[in-house]
């Protein structure tokens, strides 16, 4: 048995953003958000639901999905493969064109709802937080007086979540597993609740076409490769935000770049489409590993 990465934007919004995907989106948020007075969600609103299976552009690095809860709260589910220039900004500039986009001409302010932005990095984005979810609000400085909780931001980073199937306890821990390790997975974990089984059901990658698994595979190559970008952006000086497909940078690091793509599966000239070296090239130094 053999499942989609939840990462991509095509499994995540099957998952969470598909019209049968309510009860487990309900499930998530309950476990991942801290509502007030310990409320729980007992229905939402999936807006603009998922349906048809294909794949977005190969530039998009983040998929989102967009809830309303039955308090009338707006939540907005990211989730954020690559640490790309501008990240934070935009997350809370969507969160605040999300809050204000509610009202009309002429309506009262009050009639505003508290928005809610989830985003899952696949990568750690406060270095100096080793926090696994991190949650942000309007406070005042000194004393930490709530301003209001109209706009929330809330990370999860899945690098720092390290637990094992043997350790895996709460509802959360399971989630969090789902998203970050189903794509290598081979078989369903025990004790899942049965959003959980749901959700590994959908995933299921003998559910799909072999037209719709290519377009998956395909973004998780082209995932894999814009890591590599920036991983080389960083060593030649580059900057993270100016990815365009080719790799540039020196000659040494192309290679390197190459090599480790060749090792993790991707094919010869899907590598020389990315780093701008030939075939030849190529395959000249891979007889040296």
């Amino acid at each position: 048995m053999d499942f989609l990465d939840i990462k991509t934007d095509f499994a995540f919004k099957k998952v969470f953003g598909s019209d049968d995907s309510k009860e487990l989106l309900i499930s998530f948020l309950n476990s991942v958000v801290e509502f007030k007075n310990n409320h729980q969600i007992i229905s939402l609103d999936i807006v603009d639901p998922y349906n048809i299976p294909m794949l977005k552009g190969m530039k998009d690095t983040y998929v989102d999905v967009k809830a309303v809860l039955d308090n009338g709260c707006h939540v907005i589910i990211e989730m954020q493969v690559l640490n790309v220039e501008g990240l934070e900004k935009r997350i809370l500039y969507n969160a605040a064109k999300k809050y204000s986009s509610q009202l009309k001409k002429g309506d009262e302010y009050s009639l505003l709802n508290p928005v809610i932005a989830l985003t899952i990095t696949d990568f750690n984005l406060f270095q100096d937080n080793q926090a696994l979810i991190t949650r942000f609000k309007l406070i005042e400085k000194q004393q930490l007086v709530e301003y209001t909780d109209d706009i929330e931001l809330i990370f999860i980073e899945l690098p720092k979540f390290i637990k094992t199937e043997q350790e895996l306890e709460s509802v959360q821990d399971k989630w969090l597993f789902f998203i970050k390790n189903a794509g290598s997975l081979e078989y369903i974990p025990k004790n899942m609740t049965k959003e959980l089984t749901r959700a590994y059901a959908i995933a299921n990658e003998a559910n799909f076409s072999e037209e719709e698994l290519e377009l998956q595979h395909r973004k998780k190559d082209w995932i894999f490769l814009q890591k590599g970008s920036l991983s080389l952006a960083k060593k030649t000086g580059h900057s993270e935000g100016k990815i365009e497909g080719k790799i540039e940078g020196k000659i040494e690091g192309k290679i390197e770049v190459a090599i480790n793509l060749y090792k993790a599966g991707i094919g010869i000239a899907v590598i020389s489409q990315s780093t701008g070296l030939s075939v030849e090239e190529i395959e000249e130094q891979l007889k040296s590993i």
